[in-house]
């Protein structure tokens, strides 16, 4: 489930255990939140919180004695388990499983997690968890779809955006919920209900964009050379490390290259995504990003690479931040290819 089917499902009752992962923040605590508030009405007025800090240490039988044990004036309770860092061990997720196979009628549970990989979310103490209860992933929000979940939040409190005052403030926010989801707040405040203009927001708004470099190979791939020169502008302001930054533009550059390779030689784009480990988004647009590119501009960009590696270890003279930008340029536009390429 979503977060944001959340409500509705909550509307039509409530389910003895809910199971909230993933890696946006501010979703996963909204959506406890909307748990707790619906469990409130409902009568649950007790409320017990478990937190694993190290699973290896953590009393594991405190789930049992939890569910076995009367409220002290016999009233529904809320129990929280949280597991920050998504792993229970062996014994806890023993315990976890016999748990779910035995849920109270007078508790309900909620069990926050971070982002699950592959394996825990295979693993049988989630696959319990998940039958014996709701699963909600909060997944991040990514640049596509945040118009519309800034579009949704605002018309909550009556208000919209002009086209050029929607791409202004995603720009701004990117990569950050959190302080997203605070400047439209602020919004509803400073401002009345109806249209907002571009001039508005610029005057309230602050830049609280915050990039991943693990985003950027993303970025490239999309084709847009103005979005990743904020994004590496973004970077160097906040103090990312260039030597991560060149290895998130190199890594592209080799996964391109053996992507136009493969597809030269006539082998279909979903086999070489399989065998090239490409997930998600990059699924749909490193096809697109191959066609823009040729054999000779992705070998240029790869001894560019080279050049950069020596210059951050002190070989070389140039600004790296200024080659960085070079160097992600040239994957993109092919103006900027050396003579020839």
């Amino acid at each position: 489930m979503r977060p944001d089917e959340l409500g509705k499902a909550l509307q039509r009752g409530l389910a003895p255990l809910y199971v909230i992962h993933g890696d946006e923040s501010l979703l996963a605590l909204e959506a406890a939140q909307a748990i707790r508030d619906a469990a409130r009405t409902a009568g649950y007025h007790e409320r017990e919180v478990l937190t694993v800090e190290n699973a290896a240490h953590f009393q594991w039988s405190q789930l049992s004695t939890s569910r076995a044990s009367m409220s002290l004036f016999a009233e529904l309770r809320l129990l929280e388990l949280r597991i920050p860092n998504g792993k229970p061990g062996a014994e806890g997720g023993k315990a976890l499983e016999a748990f779910a196979s035995n849920l109270s009628s007078d508790i309900l549970t909620i069990i926050t997690l971070p982002k699950l990989d592959k394996t825990a979310l295979n693993s049988k103490w989630m696959q319990a968890l998940a039958k014996a209860g709701v699963v909600v992933e909060a997944k991040a929000i990514e640049r596509q779809q945040l118009p519309d979940w800034i579009r949704q939040r605002l018309q909550q409190q009556g208000q919209s955006l002009s086209a050029s005052a929607m791409d202004w403030l995603v720009d701004r926010v990117e990569g950050n919920l959190l302080a997203a989801h605070q400047e439209i707040q602020k919004l509803g405040l400073l401002h009345p209900k109806g249209e907002l203009q571009l001039a508005e927001l610029e005057a309230a708004v602050a830049n609280v964009a915050r990039y991943d470099v693990f985003s950027l190979g993303e970025a490239v791939l999309t084709g847009d050379a103005q979005r990743v020169c904020h994004m590496l502008d973004g970077l160097r302001a906040e103090g990312e490390s260039p030597v991560l930054v060149l290895w998130a533009l190199a890594e592209e550059t080799r996964t391109l290259y053996k992507f136009a390779q493969g597809r030269s030689r006539g082998v279909p784009a979903a086999q070489l995504t399989k065998e090239l480990r490409i997930w998600g988004n990059k699924q749909r647009l490193i096809e697109g990003a191959a066609s823009r590119v040729n054999a000779k501009r992705l070998k240029a960009a790869l001894q560019l690479a080279r050049q950069l590696d020596a210059l951050i270890k002190g070989i070389g003279e140039g600004d790296i931040w200024a080659e960085l930008n070079r160097l992600a340029l040239l994957l993109i536009n092919p103006q900027l290819a050396p003579r020839g390429l």
